[in-house]
């Protein structure tokens, strides 16, 4: 259990958190939620040692392996195997020393190695890394490929896979879907699903959060704020909050217009004056609830889509594919005025190619290509942040689209997005990943399509420009054609499902939940199970197998007790944690506060008080239970 106790953290000027605390309990999936720039990688950052809080302190942390997903791209020579596999440096470390042995026929060390390899399931190792880059969508032949031929995309793929073939207690994934395809990102969910040490993910899929985790933080007004569930139960149960404090806060400003109202009348009369100062005393001392602000920042819409006659685009007998070589053969499909569909299959399967076939950017192998005159296309690709101008700002990039509009409509657009005021002149090159790809969805959304051509349009994007996204879909009223892993998205949008596989289109005649279970029924267990969490202690030269292994076993019966006390004590503190969520509602509860239910209030406080006190005792003795397992090596 990692416990974070009045934390404060400033980055440069901009308060990030004050006085913040929370509990992550051992085994427990939690997604981090917030918006842009409220800190959640800086969370990660104070939990890996890289940043230091400015007050408060973090314990429980001190001797735990904790692996996370780089977010940079390393350059490598080694191959995507070999560099995954190094994710379990000491299994690396005993094949490296191996190969070095065998070299210098050092027949004695090459025994020791031998047997800790054996012990520590390192024979295991480089099948576990080709599973990992198979089920992240590798091809077979990847695994042999040195690392510098990837692109970006695909060199995050890899240090995904590094980080989960790391053996930890603690893993930090920061977006780990947002460069794989839905095949990929349902086999990471079933991975993270069965790992057993505690996860704390950064995601902007509400989907993948709700089927991996089972608690939120969300960070907000510098707090981190705990919710029991996925993000379906946090969207509820924070609605729920807003409403509660938006109506108390409501309350309290009706009663602190009657005091002023009735201190400006009654002050300065003799016979009122000590009643209005009393009343200015409970002003005073009356708590300020702050109004619930729940506005999107982002609300934009389509334009009227222009009429467009049927078919809107239409191919017939094509072979799609680079190079001359098809990877689509003898296609024939039509794409109605209204469809809405969106494109399922498994990386390579060919969805990009035929999204680029259909729009032009990629000629037909062979067949024919037939485009309604009134056609214009939106189209938004997965490359589309990269022939941004970094050098210009987001208004002159709308600009130089529509040189004749109004400059005052490009702001007022903009402001729709989020760019408002002087944002939408700031040169955009140091703009985030998910601003760049808002720029990039205005410039589609700016030149009134009447047929959307969408992949991967959630890359980047947030939880809430996601939901605006997914409105403005629903509300458009020309044709999409969209590839995504956002499987809230798909199902919100798409009205039909088309499958590619086997060099084929055809329509699917299930729904999006019913493709899940045929794509997990298609991956065992094996392949996506994680790596041993167990550490494994370095072989010592003069000690045999035997020895180590009656060693192992004395110890593991002093651990035994002490983990069952471990584990009673975490199991008090979720039942403490969830009653204090209840009554912490309770108290949020407007009704509590009327005459007919006072003689409750203070019950509720005094409990309220007695489960501070249990929560601080039973992590005290957490901590020293977890002392006392890490001096005998757990």
């Amino acid at each position: 259990m990692i416990i974070l106790r009045n934390i404060t953290l400033r980055r440069g000027e901009h308060l990030l958190f004050a006085d913040s605390s929370a509990t992550l309990q051992a085994g427990q999936r939690i997604a981090l939620i917030g918006a842009n720039g409220s800190g959640k990688s800086s969370l990660f950052s104070l939990l890996l040692g890289k940043l230091g809080a400015d007050a408060g302190h973090i314990d429980g942390i001190d001797g735990l392996r904790i692996a996370h997903m780089a977010q940079e791209v390393e350059t490598s020579g080694a191959t995507a195997a070999d560099y995954v596999l190094e994710g379990d440096a000491a299994i690396a470390m005993l094949l490296q020393r191996l190969k070095e042995q065998e070299a210098n026929d050092d027949f004695e060390g090459m025994a020791q190695t031998h047997v800790a390899l054996q012990e520590n399931d390192g024979y295991s190792a480089e099948a576990r890394s080709h599973r990992l880059l198979s089920g992240l969508g590798f091809a077979p032949g990847d695994a042999a490929r040195p690392v510098s031929e990837f692109s970006g995309g695909w060199r995050i793929r890899l240090n995904l896979a590094r980080a989960l073939m790391m053996p930890s207690d603690v893993l930090l994934l920061d977006e780990p879907t947002n460069h794989l395809d839905m095949d990929a990102s349902l086999w990471l969910q079933r991975w993270l699903q069965e790992y057993p040490g505690t996860l704390l993910l950064i995601s902007h899929d509400r989907d993948f959060i709700d089927a991996t985790c089972e608690r939120v933080l969300h960070i907000e007004q510098q707090q981190l704020n705990s919710y029991r569930g996925g993000y379906t139960d946090f969207e509820q149960l924070r609605a729920l909050r807003l409403a509660e404090q938006q109506a108390l806060h409501e309350k309290q400003q009706r009663r602190v217009a009657e005091i002023e109202d009735f201190v400006r009348r009654f002050r300065y009369k003799a016979t009122k004056a000590r009643q209005a100062q009393s009343r200015l005393k409970e002003l005073e001392r009356m708590q300020q609830v702050a109004a619930a602000h729940i506005d999107n920042p982002f609300t934009f819409s389509f334009p009227e889509a222009p009429a467009l006659s049927d078919p809107a685009i239409y191919l017939e007998e094509a072979s799609l594919g680079y190079a001359r070589e098809a990877l689509l053969d003898r296609i024939n499909l039509r794409l109605h005025p209204t469809a809405r569909i969106g494109l399922l299959g498994r990386n390579g399967a060919g969805k990009t190619t035929l999204l680029k076939s259909l729009v032009g950017d990629l000629p037909l192998v062979a067949g024919k290509r037939h485009v309604s005159p009134g056609c214009r296309v939106g189209y938004y690709d997965q490359q589309q942040l990269e022939v941004l101008d970094l050098s210009a700002t987001a208004a002159q990039h709308l600009q130089r689209l529509s040189p004749d509009a109004r400059e005052q409509t490009i702001y007022d657009f903009l402001g729709g997005f989020d760019f408002r005021g002087a944002r939408a002149d700031d040169v955009i090159a140091p703009f985030s990943g998910g601003e760049k790809a808002r720029l990039a969805l205005a410039m589609v959304v700016w030149q009134k399509p009447n047929l959307l051509v969408l992949d991967e349009p959630t890359n980047h994007l947030d939880l809430e420009m996601r939901h605006a996204l997914t409105l403005a879909l629903q509300a458009f009223s020309g044709a999409v054609l969209l590839v995504t892993h956002d499987r809230h998205l798909l199902r919100n949008t798409a009205d039909e499902l088309w499958l590619i596989a086997d060099g084929t289109v055809q329509v699917y005649d299930g729904d999006v939940a019913s493709y899940e279970r045929a794509i997990a029924a298609e991956s065992p267990a094996e392949s996506r199970r994680p790596a041993p969490a167990p550490a494994m202690p370095a072989a010592g030269a003069g000690e045999d197998a035997r020895s180590r292994r009656q060693n192992a076993a004395a110890r593991r019966e002093q651990l035994k007790p002490l983990r069952q006390t471990l584990r009673t004590i975490e199991n008090d503190m979720a039942r403490s944690e969830a009653e204090m969520q209840d009554l912490q509602a309770r108290l949020a509860d407007p009704s509590l506060y009327g005459n007919d239910q006072q003689a409750e209030l203070p019950v509720l406080l005094k409990r309220e008080g007695e489960l501070r006190q249990l929560t601080e005792a039973l992590e005290e003795r957490w901590l020293e239970t977890q002392e006392a397992l890490d001096s005998l090596g757990d």
